[in-house]
């Protein structure tokens, strides 16, 4: 049984959505970001950066943080979705996931979305940002049927949750052609819309 540190965001859907992909049995323990939960000391000890999602492998007895860890741990454990041939470029679009998109856009979010007026500086930096990512990936998905070739990944895995956060973004997803093809064929995935909502509270993955 694998125990998953979980609330409400891209990278907490991360890995409810992998989770549900691998077929592996799981428990989610909700860890409420408003509260402070992330903060006490147990939650501390395996996380040391009081972030989510984490891990506990009770199999193995094994606690694992940071999202793009955790998501080749359940790769390498299940065998699925990190492909050995497309081991480097899955890696590297992995971990321009973890590396940019995510942050970029959590900062579009940030200042577009949840303290607009505050700093117009800002604004307009991630707005930028934000559009150029978008661009960045519908070229590449132009060339490829998924972000790390012609199969679906822990790359994609990763980086759809962002993406699924497009009504807050305000760039129009629908305005790019390769990027909402991608979107929408992941959308449909069965395991996808379940994990999707890991707090079970009836959510619904956003429509173009």
């Amino acid at each position: 049984m694998i125990e998953l540190f979980y609330a409400d965001t891209p990278n907490g859907k991360k890995i409810s959505i992998m989770l549900e992909e691998i077929e592996h049995p799981y428990k989610i323990t909700l860890v409420d970001l408003k509260k402070g939960d992330q903060f006490n000391s147990k939650f501390r000890s395996i996380s040391p950066f009081s972030k989510i999602p984490v891990i506990t492998d009770h199999e193995n007895n094994i606690s694992i943080f940071e999202s793009g860890a955790i998501l080749i741990y359940l790769a390498e454990k299940s065998g699925k979705f990190y492909d050995a041939s497309s081991r480097i470029l899955i890696n590297q679009w992995l971990v321009a996931q973890v590396a940019y998109v995510g942050p970029l856009l959590g900062q579009h979010h940030q200042f577009h979305h949840y303290t607009p007026g505050k700093s117009k500086w800002g604004e307009e930096r991630y707005f930028k940002i934000a559009k150029t990512i978008y661009k960045d990936l519908d070229e590449r998905l132009e060339k490829s049927k998924f972000l790390a070739g012609n199969e679906y990944s822990i790359a994609d895995i990763a980086t759809f949750p962002w993406i699924a956060r497009h009504p807050i973004h305000d760039i129009g997803l629908k305005n790019f052609i390769n990027l909402s093809r991608w979107y929408n064929a992941i959308s449909a995935r069965e395991a996808v819309i379940k994990g999707f909502d890991g707090s079970k509270k009836g959510e619904k993955i956003p429509k173009i």
